[in-house]
């Protein structure tokens, strides 16, 4: 398989954990290269059910290599809780499971910022958090005041932690929040570095010796590209880069050794938390899609808000990620539903616009122009081929495809791993 980055092309939740496993199959080494455990992918394969927050879903195929990538902020005690977890059902993860010493750390202390900060705000002007402390652990990246994997294997480390929990304090105080026990946290982190020191190495030459050696790279991305701190609909986002741009700079893996990129698609349109979100259907349409959807966050179990398919939003993907193929998902999500809507374009303040607006301001006044197909009313969750898909099911496919630009190379109708049809890829 040629070195792959899989990107979410929504704002998160489009089923990547499932293409990922998929993919796995075909690639030597996965590496996650953004994101923290605020964002979980779901895995459904041979009747088990897993959802992983951090460890790369190809660690669900023996002889995978898994790398941690320094793009990631990743929380120790999750991580290890995860690995557990892992082992308890028949998968062992030392050996094959590689933390970046560059990564930085998300500590129990910024989630306590985290969820201040958020409590402080006032309504209208709450961002949507998760509240895991993922935005702290990157403002204290960029600052220059974060702690990286790599400091837990010096004896510095435990007078490390205990600087920021007395430094956190002081913020906590001002937001009027309650204080740490510095004594507690820092005896938390001494027993969380034991358990992770033998996963944690320098990636770079790991990753780039694989690549020498012809070995295939898969590189994975948490949330989506309206998420993007860049790119997204901006505060309403994370704080980094999920999009295809960030694979590179969260791995260590040059520009010029990508191959493709590969972009998940829902076939309606999903939110959670705020922001703008023009084709969010508030009635019996947005009701269905998240009962027969499943719509509830893997790892918070937040209800998601959802609408159509918004081609507005997979067109401004395309050209963001550079989208060579397209995993269509959820298909089967639509099978009940007697007519469907598609988001052509949008109206903003009278003028028909048919580009993402920057500014989220904007994109709340935009009104969707949606054009109608009608449904298929069948069953497709049994599908194995494209030619077996209802024809009505085939051209709203088509039409999707069409709209948002690049190739289809992967329809899924079921969350299972096994209800997958490869078209083009």
């Amino acid at each position: 398989m040629p070195n792959t980055i899989l990107i979410g092309s929504q704002w998160g939740d489009e089923g990547k954990g499932k293409i990922i496993d998929v993919l796995t199959a075909q690639a030597d080494m996965i590496v996650r290269y953004q994101g923290g455990s605020n964002a979980g992918h779901t895995v459904i394969a041979e009747g088990k059910k897993r959802v992983l927050r951090l460890v790369p879903s190809g660690i669900l195929h023996e002889g995978k290599v898994c790398v941690i990538g320094n793009g990631v902020v990743m929380n120790p005690l999750d991580l290890i809780e995860e690995i557990e977890m892992l082992r308890s059902t028949g998968v062992e993860c030392k050996g094959r499971l590689f933390i970046s010493t560059r990564t930085q750390m998300v500590m129990l202390y910024h989630r306590a910022l985290d969820r201040a900060d958020e409590a402080a705000r006032p309504e209208g002007k709450k961002i949507g958090t998760t509240g895991r402390g993922i935005g702290p652990a990157y403002a204290a990246k960029v600052s220059r005041t974060g702690l990286r994997c790599g400091d837990m294997l010096i004896p510095e480390f435990p007078e490390l932690v205990r600087e920021q929990v007395l430094e956190t304090n002081v913020k906590l105080a001002q937001l009027n929040a309650e204080a740490l026990d510095a004594d507690e946290m820092v005896q938390t982190y001494i027993e969380a570095a034991e358990k992770l020191r033998p996963y944690i190495v320098d990636t770079i030459p790991l990753i780039h010796k694989a690549d020498r050696e012809g070995k295939s790279l898969l590189l994975e991305g948490a949330q989506g590209t309206m998420l993007d701190i860049d790119f997204g609909t901006y505060p309403f986002v994370t704080s980094s880069n999920p999009t295809s741009g960030g694979a590179c700079i969260g791995s260590g893996l040059s520009p010029r050794r990508i191959d493709r990129v590969v972009g998940v698609i829902k076939a309606y349109t999903t939110r959670v938390g705020e922001g703008p979100f023009p084709t969010e259907d508030f009635g019996d349409v947005g009701k269905t899609l998240a009962e027969r959807g499943h719509e509830f966050g893997a790892v918070t179990g937040r209800p998601r808000r959802c609408g159509w398919f918004d081609a507005v939003v997979a067109r401004y993907a395309q050209m963001v990620n550079g989208v060579d193929f397209w995993t269509l998902t959820k298909l089967d999500v639509m099978d009940t539903l007697p007519e469907i809507k598609i988001c052509v374009a949008y109206e903003l303040d009278g003028k028909r616009i048919e580009d993402m607006p920057a500014s989220a301001a904007e994109l709340a006044r935009c009104k969707p122009i949606y054009e109608t197909m009608p449904g298929w009313l069948e069953e497709t969750s049994n599908v194995t081929a494209m030619d077996q898909l209802p024809l009505k099911a085939k051209a709203y496919v088509e039409r999707l495809v069409e709209l948002s630009g690049g190739r289809l190379g992967i329809l899924s109708v079921g969350p299972a791993r096994e209800s997958t049809i490869r078209v083009g890829i």
